[in-house]
């Protein structure tokens, strides 16, 4: 399994033989590398979009009709992207899974707003934002989204047992690392956290060692650096 850091909260999973994107902001994404975008996509199956912000969903579409790949997320977008020409939209809901032949995509709570912001008609409605587990090759991966900490946490680590963490870490929008490190130790037993939602602007937390100083003994964080693969 190969977890890529496209920046943001740009995830590849390479994962079960598929290759989902999650949140693949690319284009206008100040640390994604230009001319890179099809690297990034390159063999990818599915995209999993948590909500409708254009820093998570305004490469969604073209994406999706250049790879000819379904898009994964709450009900409410796929309403609203039904029509598209080209594009394939999978909704569903909280609690809700989609299995994709030994690969299985889970939605969960997450704590934030939604909207599509991107489409210069102002903001619309896009649902609720979310967050998703994404189990494979014996692995449980929580994709936090962007969110507070939230007591949900508690039943996510207890019935889908989450062993690695990409949290949401850079504050100001989400929350921070000490927000994230509190959540690996309240409610998860994760064994990786990989921190994102950071250092994209100056407005959001640069650096993890926060994270990294207060996550439980035995809980290895590794920063993602940007097209470059974590094994596991």
């Amino acid at each position: 399994m190969k977890i890529i850091w496209l920046g943001h909260s740009g995830f590849r999973i390479e994962i079960g033989g598929k290759v989902l994107l999650v949140d693949p902001w690319l284009a206008g994404n100040p640390v994604f590398p230009e001319g890179r975008e099809a690297e990034a996509t390159e063999g990818a199956t599915h995209i999993c979009l948590t909500h409708g912000h254009g820093d998570h969903a305004s490469n969604t579409l073209s994406i999706a009709r250049e790879r000819g790949i379904p898009v994964l997320c709450i009900h409410e977008i796929a309403e609203i992207w039904s029509g598209e020409d080209g594009v394939e939209v999978m909704g569903f809901g909280k609690g809700g899974t989609i299995d994709l032949d030994g690969v299985s995509v889970t939605m969960t709570h997450a704590i934030h707003s939604s909207s599509l912001d991107f489409t210069g008609e102002g903001l619309q409605y896009a649902g609720d934002p979310a967050g998703f587990v994404i189990r494979g090759e014996g692995h449980s991966i929580y994709v936090s989204g962007d969110t507070d900490v939230m007591a949900d946490m508690e039943v996510i680590a207890d019935r889908y047992k989450p062993d690695i963490g990409i949290l949401c870490a850079g504050g100001h929008f989400t929350m921070d690392m000490e927000g994230a490190a509190y959540a690996a130790n309240r409610y998860f037993d994760f064994k990786i956290v990989i921190p994102c939602h950071y250092k994209t602007f100056p407005l959001l937390a640069q650096d993890a060692e926060p994270l990294r100083a207060r996550l439980p003994v035995g809980t290895r964080l590794i920063e993602p650096e940007v097209l470059e693969p974590i094994t596991i």
